[in-house]
């Protein structure tokens, strides 16, 4: 909502009716993407709305495709997440795991986990987001501004290196999305 208040609106992830409006209202003769960004702590009610309303049968009766991503850090409790996710649906759903470098630089623990076996057996994607030089990242979280603004603005706090280095990042997110056909 910070970066994107114009293109995104807030869902209550609480309120069953809230979230059921995320399917309810999904135009059917007009396909496009829903993105539903969570913050960690509400991967239970989120889980437990997608059980208790079978929203995968639904997806497949609708033709819609269920991604889950896991954005991980080089926590154990990240694995944990994501470890949790997996079992509860399996391979019902695809996933797509990003490995963050902005909040970690080695994923041993995942790596050694049976988390990872897991994951590959369920034909999970895997997606690298190289970590943007720290305080480039920084000026854009103070100045509540998105990527796209902090390359395209005329902000006279982000210079003409800066926004090169933004712009690179950027070109190498979209290299991996590219790669991965999303």
């Amino acid at each position: 909502m910070r970066f994107y208040g114009e293109y995104a609106s807030p869902t209550v992830i609480d309120s069953y009716e809230h979230l059921d409006g995320l399917i309810e209202k999904f135009d059917l003769e007009n396909p496009s993407r829903i993105i539903v960004d969570l913050a960690a702590q509400t991967n239970l009610p989120l889980l437990n709305w997608v059980e208790e309303s079978n929203v995968i049968e639904l997806s497949k009766e609708l033709g819609l495709k269920l991604r889950f991503w896991h954005v991980m850090d080089d926590s154990k409790d990240s694995v944990l997440l994501l470890d949790n996710l997996l079992h509860k649906f399996e391979d019902k759903v695809q996933y797509i795991i990003v490995f963050n470098y902005g909040r970690g630089n080695g994923f041993k623990i995942f790596e050694s986990s049976t988390t990872k076996d897991l994951a590959l057996q369920y034909q999970a994607s895997f997606l690298n987001l190289k970590k943007l030089h720290e305080k480039s990242m920084q000026k854009i979280d103070e100045m509540n501004t998105s990527f796209w603004g902090a390359t395209n603005g005329s902000n006279p706090q982000i210079g003409m290196l800066e926004k090169q280095r933004v712009k690179s990042w950027l070109n190498s997110v979209y290299t991996e999305f590219d790669r991965l056909s999303v």
